[in-house]
């Protein structure tokens, strides 16, 4: 299949970019991993920095693997600011766009014919350098991979086939001298563009297992989950905006979630709303620990009850920022 098919037929399955890679070792991504992995820059993240021989080597993920096609869907939507008592997830958990990615490289790998494997959000693939490879995309200061069109507003996914495809091109491009995501990490995780340091990403914090640190908490803001602000301001991101203006947000997506209800709800709700969040161990203690943060920060004296209810919890994680909450929404009140 050439190129200009594979783009052909991505378009009719309603995927935004695609490009194809040989199936060969990423031995460059492979040893980037290992040293950043020992300089602790991953804090105790998994995913696929675990098993680089494993997520580097999509020749091994496939017997007869010929072809690594890469393929982004853009998730961009508009959304209206959250109101008071609202917590900020980004954009790309709004919706599972995973689960939509993961149907049409599936029904890719039926129309190329042969044996395939659709790997989405999965630990076994780095699919940025994969992405990066075929041209889908470039990587940004940010470590994200940007797209030409969508910037870095996509999800990524991966489809390893037997088929043999024309392999497309990388892009030639790069960041220049911008280092806007750089300045405006609140915490300097990106001091070193290209490399991001987890211990002081605000989106790890709030999926880590441990106390957010009281320095990072008042930089969390209204994020509940995750953290567009490197996104926010990348020039490549411009004009996403104004070509997805008629987009809304389905009935089903959740830009905002109320702070009190994350306080309310059971842990089987929980489990079940937010299933297509990661939360260490699937314990919801996590969401929980993330929603007292965000009320400290934005909360009024009408929310202080729902903290009030964890200040003297026997979970000692949930009661020390229970209490540090109560505290931030009293200075506030005076």
């Amino acid at each position: 299949m050439t190129a200009a098919e594979l783009t052909a037929l991505a378009d009719e399955l309603g995927l935004d970019v695609v490009g194809a890679a040989p199936a060969a070792p990423y031995e460059d991504t492979e040893r980037h991993i290992r040293e950043r992995r020992a300089r602790g820059l991953f804090a105790d993240m998994r995913f696929t920095m675990a098993q680089p021989e494993t997520s580097c080597h999509p020749e091994r993920l496939l017997a007869g693997a010929r072809t690594v096609v890469s393929a982004a869907l853009c998730y961009y939507t508009p959304a209206p600011e959250p109101k008071p008592g609202e917590g900020r997830l980004p954009r790309y958990t709004w919706e599972d766009g995973y689960a939509k990615l993961r149907e049409r490289l599936d029904e890719l790998g039926r129309r190329l014919g042969g044996s395939y494997r659709v790997l989405v959000d999965a630990n076994q693939h780095v699919d940025r350098e994969a992405a990066a490879r075929s041209g889908v995309g470039f990587y940004g200061k940010n470590t994200l991979l940007i797209t030409r069109k969508h910037g870095s507003w996509i999800v990524l996914g991966t489809l390893v086939t037997e088929a043999e495809l024309e392999p497309t091109a990388p892009l030639r491009l790069d960041c220049g001298s911008c280092r806007l995501c750089i300045d405006a990490c609140p915490t300097g995780a990106l001091d070193e563009p290209g490399t991001l340091d987890a211990t002081r990403c605000l989106s790890y914090w709030t999926q880590a297992p441990h106390p957010i640190p009281e320095p990072y908490r008042e930089e969390l803001g209204d994020r509940v989950y995750g953290c567009d602000i490197c996104q926010d301001v990348c020039p490549w991101n411009r004009g996403v905006e104004k070509r997805r203006a008629d987009d809304r947000p389905s009935a089903a997506a959740e830009p905002h979630v109320s702070l009190v209800d994350w306080l309310e709800a059971s842990d089987d709700e929980l489990r079940t709303r937010y299933d297509r969040l990661y939360v260490p161990r699937n314990d919801p203690r996590y969401l929980r620990r993330n929603a007292l943060v965000a009320l400290g920060n934005t909360g009024g004296s009408e929310h202080a009850a729902a903290a009030e209810a964890y200040a003297d919890h026997e979970d000692p994680l949930l009661r020390e920022h229970a209490q540090w909450a109560l505290a931030r929404l009293a200075e506030r009140s005076a």
